[in-house]
């Protein structure tokens, strides 16, 4: 920068300066002469003459920020450019993070999971084991999206996430809940009786807590103010392509046993399933 551009820069901020002391000893100078008039005058009372000693202050302290305002508005106004400048370049550094700690807001004030609980997010799927400003650790369930066992993997995903993708709870603090399972088999094969082999199978597995599951869906119909489904295991048959059938199994299990009542079923399907002996009746 060229020498006489520093001499004027210096003498623009010394001319201000000088501006300002100039109207500061002009404010505290016509709030001394105002205040010994007040406190002279015998017409007001010692309550107004507070009132109006308070007064006199603030529009004095109002009128020396007012005035500093004007003297420096120049300078104010390149130090608010420079200002947002550094604050859009901070913005832009620092979007990931800003990010993360909405999203950690957004966890806390929406109460949507917390420790224990499984969700599914961005292809990522497991228990919360920990979370943060930053980041959620899951220990991860799979392998895919519809098996449950743990794998013993450990996987983090950025608070972030939860503003790009949508997050599926599995267990939205329920005891108990409906969970499906899908069997395929060829078109050839006796649709019908696989259909019934399975119904019959599912009903023998819940039904040692079946009158739970309905109690608790009562509940839930209760405390949500709507028509919860019947928790009485059901199948709907699902053509995904020529030559196939699908049959999709819903059943209810407590939420700590999907995994244990699902493989009970398919087991017992696959007992029956090939044989023509009839399953004993739930």
């Amino acid at each position: 920068m060229p020498q006489n551009q520093w001499f004027s820069i210096d003498s623009v901020v010394a001319l201000d300066s000088l501006k300002s002391l100039v109207l500061l000893l002009t404010l505290i100078v016509a709030r001394t002469l105002i205040v010994r008039w007040i406190a002279g005058n015998p017409t007001l009372s010692m309550e107004s003459k507070r009132r109006w000693v308070v007064t006199t202050r603030n529009s004095v302290v109002f009128a020396f920020l007012i005035g500093l305002v004007m003297i420096w508005a120049h300078e104010l106004q390149a130090f608010a450019v420079s200002l947002v400048a550094l604050a859009a370049a901070m913005v832009l550094a620092t979007k990931e993070l800003i990010l993360c700690w909405s999203g950690a807001a957004l966890r806390m004030g929406g109460k949507v999971y917390g420790v224990g609980d499984r969700i599914q997010i961005a292809g990522h799927r497991g228990v919360v084991l920990d979370h943060d400003m930053f980041a959620t650790k899951l220990l991860e369930i799979g392998p895919g999206q519809s098996a449950h066992l743990y794998t013993g993997r450990v996987t983090v995903f950025p608070n972030s996430l939860l503003f790009t993708n949508p997050l599926i709870k599995e267990n939205p603090e329920q005891e108990y809940g409906l969970y499906t399972v899908v069997v395929p088999i060829k078109n050839d094969d006796e649709w019908q009786r696989s259909e019934r082999v399975l119904l019959e199978a599912a009903k023998l597995e819940c039904a040692p807590f079946m009158e739970e599951a309905v109690r608790h869906m009562k509940l839930l119909e209760q405390a949500n103010l709507l028509e919860a489904p019947s928790p009485e295991p059901r199948i709907t048959i699902q053509l995904p392509e020529s030559g196939k059938i699908h049959l999709v199994l819903r059943f209810p299990a407590p939420d700590r046993g999907r995994s244990r009542i699902e493989q009970a079923i398919i087991r017992r399907y696959l007992l029956h399933a090939n044989n023509h002996e009839p399953l004993p009746r739930a």
